[in-house]
């Protein structure tokens, strides 16, 4: 009788525990939704911004300053090795 009792105990708790775990799995899919589409919304409007925008001064800086030249040119490796002929 007792053993059935705490057979019976165990089982309601096992459920209990399978319900509430089940709503908490749909609670955080339901907040990983809301993330992934508050942050796709984010994305696309700092996009939208940046396009209606510019940063301050970025153009006339880049269209005022002339083409950086290359410190290192190439240096074909004839020339560098020694010649012993």
């Amino acid at each position: 009788m007792l053993s059935s009792l705490v057979a019976g105990l165990g089982l309601l708790c096992a459920v209990a525990a399978l319900v509430w775990v089940r709503r908490l799995s749909r609670t955080l899919d339901a907040l990983k939704q809301s993330y992934w589409e508050l942050r796709y919304e984010y994305t696309r409007l700092r996009s939208q911004l940046s396009r209606l925008e510019p940063e301050d001064g970025s153009e006339d800086a880049a269209a005022a300053a002339p083409p950086a030249t290359p410190s290192v040119s190439f240096v074909p490796l004839s020339a560098i090795r020694k010649k012993d002929r």
